[in-house]
């Protein structure tokens, strides 16, 4: 099989490493050229796109990555899942969809699509590292405007925000916000 030595080497590294990694990470860590990196990350996507692996080969925040299959890792997460990630709350994670689907929004506007207050959930979602400050308003008083992070797209294994699913008509209006 051609490229045999270098898929496995490619493998090997994506599995040895904590985050995803581009493509030109991968060619510098393997010492391979990006177009053998390309050629072998096909070949592992296909390999584990069977049904009897565990594993697949996935495109996260602009990097690729060993991960688990969704229907295993729903069997397993309650075993290996980070202690930290927790299941979050329905108001957490309301919160964290408002912001999701509205960044950059501020405090107000998230409390004007809620309607409650939701300085503890803003502070949940931050210390769990799945939003963070983006910038200020142009308006009065500055206000701070919030986005997600990288880690809320490793944790809902999107590549970017574009990746969100759509919303239907009844949510869409639901979660519009008056700019």
């Amino acid at each position: 099989m051609e490229f045999e030595k270098e898929t496995a080497l490619v493998e090997t590294m994506l599995f040895l490493e904590s985050e995803p990694a581009t493509v030109k990470i991968i060619s510098n860590r393997v010492q391979l050229s990006e177009e053998v990196v390309e050629k072998c990350l096909e070949i592992l996507k296909e390999r584990y796109s069977g049904e009897g692996f565990g594993i697949e080969l996935a495109m996260i925040t602009g990097g690729w990555c060993l991960t688990p299959k969704k229907d295993c890792w729903d069997a397993l997460k309650e075993v290996y899942g980070s202690k930290r990630e927790g299941k979050l709350s329905k108001s957490a994670m309301e919160t964290l969809s408002i912001i999701a689907y509205q960044q950059p929004c501020t405090r107000a506007e998230i409390e004007a699509i809620r309607g409650v207050s939701v300085d503890n959930m803003i502070r949940l979602l931050i210390e769990r590292n799945l939003i963070k400050e983006v910038g200020k308003k142009d308006a009065p008083g500055r206000p701070t405007q919030f986005g997600t992070t990288k880690e809320f797209l490793k944790l809902f294994r999107l590549n970017s925000i574009a990746e969100l699913p759509k919303l239907d008509e009844d949510e869409a209006q639901r979660f519009e916000l008056a700019r």
